[in-house]
């Protein structure tokens, strides 16, 4: 049975070494390749999550084999750019690492399909990535709302001249998905309105398909240019560590750890990632943070002294890991700004709202922006019973709270199967109790 709550005792500091997970985003973008891809790919290291999940079920639904062959490791048969099943009903949860880079590739594999997922990815928007791909001839139809899911995508005309044209201030995973379905059309262009958010993630795609054989490249950040090649498989690939899990972690040694004996470590990501939110360390940097890494492992302790910095920074970049900010703030010496995050109300939940929110409940003052969010520390911490929005990132960022000295309730841990089923089990192993 899920539990409702799980209810943490004060927490002195965390200490220890942990081992993380695979990246969601990593994960589903390796398993969507190596599903299109000419040849087998022997995929390591899978995330092992819910979001995961409804990736492999859908690519088996849509006939590619992918056949577990021990611990966290996939053997993936290429569907050589066309997938076998031409009609399939896809149920993807609130995976957008799942529905958006699906929607576009399936609007060019020739067959019937429906994509739906729970009630609040009926609620993220995908307008601006439908209309592009209808300028390109695709054929998706919307089954209820206008420009949300569920959609229905038929057999359309692939235009001659493939030239696509997308808001770049909404989600970045538009522009992944479109760059991952250009292929199947032999080739194209992007054209980006506005500022691009999220560009790690647009980068990390671009590397992906580069490994996977086709080379696209970009002009600044205003458009991209997908050439005629078909995807190949590299053979064998791993999976890093999730750069995003790995912030909670992180933010824990530089609350509490104040030697190198306490210091949290966490493996699997390091100097040498393809993810943007390896860049959370220069925030933790900023705020005083001591921060060591190597290619494969990064390492936090407290700042000499033991306060936090106050910061006002563009956090663009690091949608994921911000949110982590947003709670660090409440253990620095002042207010804090975190900018240019407005991508937060289109995800699992509002984020913004409910950052607001919850951060309030542990007697922080808080200033919510359209896209910014201003936080002053509690004189005191005050115990909280945490909501957590069926996000996965509200629970496991709000567990810090207990750091804070006071008791604090989670509600609906379970959340994190998203991306980090053992999250709870491997924080509370580093904890060490206040006395």
């Amino acid at each position: 049975m899920a539990r409702e709550h799980l209810d943490l005792a004060p927490i002195r500091r965390l200490a220890g070494t942990v081992r993380l997970p695979g990246s969601k985003s990593i994960s589903n973008r390796v398993l969507l390749l190596a599903g299109l891809a000419h040849g087998e790919t022997l995929v390591r290291e899978v995330l092992e999550s819910d979001d995961t999940g409804h990736m492999l079920t859908a690519l088996a639904k849509l006939g590619v084999s992918c056949l577990h062959v021990g611990g966290r490791d996939y053997r993936v048969t290429g569907a050589e750019g066309t997938f076998p099943s031409k009609a399939a009903d896809l149920f993807l949860g609130n995976a957008g690492t799942a529905v958006r880079p699906l929607t576009a590739v399936l609007a060019f594999s020739g067959g019937h399909y429906r994509v739906s997922g729970v009630p609040r990815m009926h609620e993220r928007p995908i307008r601006d990535l439908v209309d592009a791909l209808r300028d390109l001839g695709a054929d998706v139809a919307y089954l209820e709302r206008e420009g949300f899911p569920p959609l229905e995508i038929r057999p359309g005309v692939p235009r001659r001249q493939v030239a696509a044209r997308v808001r770049g201030d909404v989600s970045s995973q538009y522009v992944t998905a479109l760059l991952m379905a250009l292929p199947l059309v032999g080739a194209g262009t992007i054209t980006i309105d506005g500022d691009l958010v999220s560009k790690p993630y647009v980068e990390m795609t671009l590397e992906l398909m580069r490994r996977f054989g086709v080379p696209a490249t970009r002009t600044e950040w205003s458009s991209f240019t997908v050439p005629a090649a078909r995807y190949e498989s590299p053979g064998e690939i791993f999976v890093e560590g999730d750069a995003s899990s790995a912030s909670y972690f992180l933010a824990a040694g530089a609350i509490s750890g104040l030697t190198s004996e306490s210091a949290v470590r966490v493996e699997g990501v390091g100097r040498s990632s393809i993810q943007g939110d390896v860049r959370f360390t220069e925030v933790l940097e900023r705020m005083g943070a001591i921060v060591r890494l190597g290619d494969n492992w990064i390492e936090t302790t407290a700042p000499v002294g033991g306060k936090l910095r106050a910061l006002d920074a563009d956090l663009n970049h690091i949608p994921d890991a911000a949110m982590t900010v947003a709670v660090l703030a409440l253990f620095a010496d002042g207010p804090s700004t975190l900018r240019y995050i407005g991508s937060w109300r289109v995800k699992e939940t509002d984020r913004l709202a409910a950052m607001a929110t919850e951060l309030r409940k542990l007697g922080a003052a808080v200033e919510e922006g359209a896209d910014s969010l201003r936080v002053t520390p509690p004189a005191a911490f005050r115990a909280a019973t945490i909501d957590t929005y069926d996000d996965h990132r509200m629970a496991m960022c709000f567990s810090l709270a207990a750091l804070g000295g006071v008791p604090v309730r989670i509600n609906d841990p379970e959340c994190v199967r998203k991306t980090f089923p053992e999250y709870f089990t491997e924080f509370l192993r580093l904890a060490v109790p206040a006395r």
